[in-house]
C-alpha cells in the first residue's frame, strides 16, 4: 500500500506540470472502493482489470461498464509431424522457461504421434536441465518418465516450472484440444508443412497464433505498440497485446456547406469517397 501511495503521488505531481487536475487519477484502497467504482457507468467508459482470473471475472460479473478482460494464459506449443525436432526443442524450452511467471509462457505441449518417440526424450532432457516437472498422458508416459496428467492440468495456468504433455493423433486433434482447453491467449505450431501451418493459424481461436517461434513473443512491446496496456483475450474491441492505440475509438467530423440528405436524394450532388492528405 505504501508503494502504491508513493506512485500515486508521484504521478499526480508529474501530471500537474502538464495541466491535468488532481481528480483525473484516484487510488482505491479496498474492495469496497472497487465495488463503488463498478457502479459508476455514468462517468467511466472502460475498465481494464489486471490481476487474478478470479478478480477479472468478478469485475465482469458485477458491472455494466464495458470490461477489457485480461484472463489467464493457458498457452500451447504443438509439434507437428513435419517439425524440425531440434528447432522444436529450442522453441518449447524457450516458451516454457524463458520466464516462468508470465501469461505468455507455455503450459501445455502437444506432440504428433509420428515424432513423439524421438522428440519427447529430446525435449524432456532439455526441460529437466531447466528444472521443469513434466506431467503426461498415458502415451507420453510410455515414452518418457513423468508424472500422470489430470483433467485439471489441462485447465491450469501453472506460472511455475511445470509442463503438461499430450500425444495427439492428428493436427486436427491438437487444434481441438487447444480450442477446448486454451484461454484464447497464445499458441504456437512448430512445422515445416505449409498446409499444416496455415490450417493451425486459421482454425486456432486465440488472440495470438504463431508458427515456428516461441509463445514469449506475444507482447505489446515486441509488437511495436510501445508501453503495453495488457493482452486482451476477448474479441471486442481490442484483442491480443495492446498499447494506447488499443484504447482509442472513432470520432467522425464532417464539414459541409449546407448539404442535406434531401438534396442528396434529389441528385443535386453525389458522394465521392477518397483518402485525404493527412496534412
Amino acid at each position: 500500500m505504501e508503494t502504491n501511495e508513493a506512485l500515486y503521488h508521484a504521478i499526480l505531481e508529474g501530471t500537474r506540470e502538464v495541466g491535468l487536475p488532481d481528480e483525473w487519477c484516484h487510488l482505491l484502497h479496498s474492495r469496497q472502493d472497487v465495488d463503488e467504482m463498478l457502479k459508476q457507468d455514468d462517468c467511466i467508459d472502460l475498465i481494464i482489470p489486471r490481476g487474478s482470473n478470479a478478480f477479472v471475472r468478478y469485475i465482469m460479473q458485477n458491472s455494466s461498464i464495458p470490461v477489457l478482460g485480461h484472463s489467464e494464459g493457458i498457452c500451447h506449443v504443438y509439434v507437428d509431424a513435419s517439425a524440425d525436432l531440434e528447432e522444436a526443442v529450442a522453441i518449447t524450452v524457450d516458451s516454457k522457461t524463458q520466464n516462468l511467471s508470465v501469461c505468455n509462457a507455455a503450459e501445455t505441449l502437444l506432440v504428433h504421434e509420428s515424432c513423439a518417440p524421438i522428440f519427447l526424450p529430446m525435449v524432456a532432457a532439455a526441460l529437466r536441465l531447466k528444472g521443469v516437472e513434466l506431467r503426461g498422458d498415458d502415451r507420453t508416459r510410455a515414452l518418457i518418465d513423468c508424472k500422470p496428467v489430470t483433467e485439471e492440468d489441462w485447465h491450469t495456468e501453472y506460472l511455475d516450472a511445470i509442463l503438461s504433455i499430450k500425444v495427439v493423433d492428428t493436427l486436427e486433434a491438437a487444434i481441438a484440444h487447444i480450442n477446448q482447453y486454451g484461454s484464447r491467449h497464445t499458441e504456437s505450431i512448430v512445422a515445416r508443412d505449409p498446409a499444416a501451418i496455415e490450417k493451425f493459424m486459421t482454425q486456432v481461436d486465440s488472440a495470438d497464433v504463431f508458427s515456428n517461434c516461441s509463445t514469449r513473443f506475444s507482447d505489446g512491446f515486441i509488437y511495436g505498440f510501445g508501453a503495453e496496456v495488457g493482452i486482451a483475450t476477448g474479441k471486442i474491441h481490442a484483442r491480443g497485446p495492446m498499447g494506447l492505440e488499443g484504447l482509442c475509438t472513432y470520432k467522425y467530423k464532417l464539414y459541409g456547406q449546407g448539404h442535406t440528405m434531401t438534396d442528396l436524394n434529389a441528385g443535386k450532388f453525389s458522394l465521392i469517397h477518397r483518402k485525404l492528405d493527412a496534412n
